[in-house]
């Protein structure tokens, strides 16, 4: 997949493998702290946290160095796409269509929710879209934080607004600011 985005949204129901998940405390001077969720077969989770009283850390999955090679590599500025799989099998067959459809949002570029939800043939359901977004398991690597208002102004993020703003401004994007945010 194109524009900082993961491969794909693999599903895995039914391998007994994906159920083994490895879980990883890291930090970002951009975000503050993340806990990575990885499988055997790509991402599963990744969740804005408070500092961990201790890092969980588990050493020599493959995944998860990749995944955060390419997060050290994002934050840095030195990376537009990721390349890590994605192991997503949750959410709704509307939400799976607004997450694939998020990966095509090139790094540096926005759009917004009614753009999404005209994209995914559903040109009315611009609010279900950003109800979607607010659903994503991987953050990040699906680019929900490259949804904006119509009007150009920042919108909602679902772990905060200053994180959605502080992502795009690593991304070189200029947001309008609004008062009325959400």
């Amino acid at each position: 997949m194109q524009g900082g985005s993961a491969e794909s949204l693999q599903t895995d129901r039914g391998n007994p493998m994906s159920t083994k998940t490895y879980v990883h405390d890291y930090f970002s001077p951009v975000v503050g702290w993340l806990e990575l969720r990885v499988s055997d077969t790509g991402v599963r989770s990744i969740s804005f946290i408070s500092p961990p009283s201790s890092v969980r850390k588990r050493d020599g999955h493959p995944i998860m160095n990749r995944l955060i090679e390419q997060l050290d590599r994002y934050f840095s500025g030195d990376l537009t796409a990721f390349t890590v799989p994605v192991d997503v099998d949750t959410g709704t067959p509307f939400q799976r269509k607004v997450w694939e459809e998020l990966t095509r949002i090139p790094y540096g570029e926005t759009r917004s929710y009614a753009d999404l939800a005209a994209a995914i043939g559903s040109p009315r359901a611009a609010r279900a879209v950003g109800s979607a977004n607010g659903e994503n398991p991987v953050p990040i690597l699906i680019p929900c934080h490259r949804v904006v208002k119509a009007d150009g102004a920042l919108g909602g993020f679902s772990s905060g607004t200053h994180i959605k703003q502080a992502l795009l401004k690593l991304e070189g994007v200029r947001v309008r600011s609004s008062s009325n945010a959400h």
